[in-house]
């Protein structure tokens, strides 16, 4: 109080810039003084410690709303000191991967992670573990487990709640889960009109998988918050920043979801939001606002995400807000210099599969048959037909191939399906990330590459693998089957290594975050699990001949 009346000097005064105040959309001018992490306001201040911005700009820490740290293949350690690079202080965070894997354990571990990591992260409690009671992975989490987690220092919430027919069905063990937590995150593609209404009065809130403007338009009128997404697949903010206006812009935020660790570290984070949303027409100050006051207003963080009396003096110092380069940053009001890679303990081992027989891969049928459409930049499907005949698959010249789900909890039949969009016209991949239930998933040319694909990522206890007939890459995943607990410099340089590979069998652009998504059910049309081929409109399994 003395501070802030000027009576007693600051700890550290910021002078020279100007600074963004997000509650009007406008920038202040003066110096900005800080004591004990806290901001004490703007005015004619004097300090301890004087940074003299030299006319440069002011915005508070950026905030993601919504991410899962596991999809960057990084610990969380590791995923702070990479995007704290990027003027993140503040990530909201849903560990639904580790615990479709671990359970209790990995939500444990992710919470446990907090002490360490570079900037703030709070966590959603994971509401769909499994996404759907078909799909069973490593755990289920029913309300009773989750609520012992309930009241836990860093726990905002309950995570987003992926099984709509089970929240339109009224299903009680989803209720019970609803009512745990005030704060409720959504996940309704393509929901509308009355069962969207259904899906609202049962307490969802919000929502990250809008793809058209008139999707984003109709959850805006009913009162759902908005996060605009922007992952390594999921790009939705050319289609969807018309929707951000100065109405609006209390209710959207963004988030990333699903980033790997190059292109956080190549392209940026919540900033790469930002400058997408500019270059899309949308004024830099609805941007910055979007990136903090508004995601800190979602989740009730009354102590960030302005940079005015009484809240944390988390902060970037950046060159042009129309540029939004950032060049430095403060976390409580002390900078973040370049950290250390700090060595992570391995997570125990989460894959317990035998390695599956070589003629594990073969189908059998003629006719038409179901086919699984990636659409570039989504994590949607198509639901395609082809006239096809078993011994003819790969089809190169139509682009079909075949991809196989393996169990990686327990021995079990592989499930296969087939696919069209990766454009491969040799050679094969695996991954242990497969959304939700982390199964191992791989999609090849020919079944002895994919059979050496998926042998590789069992015998490094999870990695994302790349095989052509005289040529091997391997990310080990060695964290859950998810995270490396590698340098965040070393995972991204195994992924260019991959991505060299993969260039190699042609085809289209991040084929492991495509492959990733085709076994997760709750996102339509078309998807493949450790089962078979599974219909997302219909929810449910079905054969891959049409009969």
């Amino acid at each position: 109080m003395d501070a802030a009346r000027g009576t007693i000097p600051a700890d550290r005064i910021f002078t020279n810039a100007s600074i963004f105040n997000p509650f009007t959309c406008t920038w202040d001018t003066g110096t900005l003084a800080v004591k004990n992490g806290i901001v004490l306001g703007i005015g004619d201040y004097t300090g301890t410690e004087v940074c003299d911005c030299s006319g440069k700009y002011i915005v508070p820490g950026l905030i993601d709303a919504h991410v899962h740290i596991e999809s960057s293949l990084l610990t969380p350690a590791e995923y702070a000191r990479l995007v704290v690079r990027h003027g993140t202080t503040t990530v909201i965070a849903d560990p639904h991967e580790i615990a479709n894997v671990a359970g209790a354990t990995g939500i444990e571990y992710m919470l446990k992670a907090r002490a360490h990591a570079a900037i703030d992260i709070r966590y959603m409690l994971p509401s769909c573990v499994p996404a759907t009671p078909a799909d069973v992975g490593g755990a289920v989490l029913d309300a009773d487990d989750l609520r012992r987690f309930t009241g836990r220092p860093g726990v905002l919430g309950l995570g987003e709640m992926m099984n709509v027919p089970g929240v339109l069905a009224a299903d009680p063990g989803i209720a019970e889960k609803i009512s745990l937590m005030p704060i409720r995150d959504g996940h309704a593609p393509g929901l509308a009109g009355r069962d969207l209404n259904a899906y609202l009065l049962a307490g969802l809130q919000s929502d990250h998988e809008c793809t058209t403007r008139a999707e984003a338009e109709e959850k805006l009128k009913k009162g759902m918050y908005i996060f605009i997404r922007d992952g390594s697949t999921e790009q939705n903010i050319e289609a969807l920043i018309p929707v951000v206006t100065p109405a609006t812009v209390s209710r959207c935020s963004f988030a990333t979801d699903d980033c790997h660790a190059d292109l956080l570290m190549e392209e940026g984070h919540i900033d790469r939001c930002i400058k997408k949303a500019i270059a899309c027409g949308l004024a830099p100050e609805l941007a910055i606002r979007m990136a903090t006051l508004s995601a800190a207003e979602r989740f009730g963080l009354a102590d960030r995400g302005a940079l005015v009396p009484g809240r944390r003096a988390d902060l970037c110092i950046i060159d042009d807000p129309d540029r939004f380069e950032i060049q430095r940053v403060f976390r409580n009001g002390i900078e973040i210099t370049p950290l250390p890679y700090s060595p992570q303990q391995p997570f125990p081992p989460t894959i317990r599969c035998p390695i599956p027989a070589p003629d594990a891969f073969r189908i059998s049928g003629t006719g038409p048959a179901r086919v699984i459409g990636l659409v570039p930049g989504q994590i949607v499907t198509e639901s395609l037909r082809y006239d096809c005949s078993a011994d003819e698959i790969p089809d190169r010249e139509r682009d079909i191939l075949k991809v196989a789900v393996c169990n990686r909890y327990r021995p079990a039949p592989l499930g296969l399906g087939l696919v069209h969009g990766f454009g491969f016209r040799d050679g094969a991949i695996a991954g242990s990330v497969s959304h939700d239930a982390h199964n191992i998933i791989a999609v090849g040319t020919s079944d002895a590459l994919i059979h050496r694909a998926i042998e590789s990522v069992i015998r490094a206890q999870g990695g994302m693998a790349a095989v052509l007939e005289n040529e091997e890459m391997l990310l080990p995943l060695d964290c859950a089957g998810l995270m490396s607990t590698l340098p965040y410099q070393e995972v991204v340089d195994r992924l260019h290594a991959l991505r060299e590979v993969t260039k190699k069998m042609g085809g289209i652009e991040n084929p492991f975050m495509y492959l990733s998504f085709l076994a997760l059910t709750v996102i339509p049309a078309l998807r493949v699990t450790d089962r078979g081929v599974f219909e997302g409109v219909a929810f449910r399994d079905v054969p891959l001949f049409i009969e």
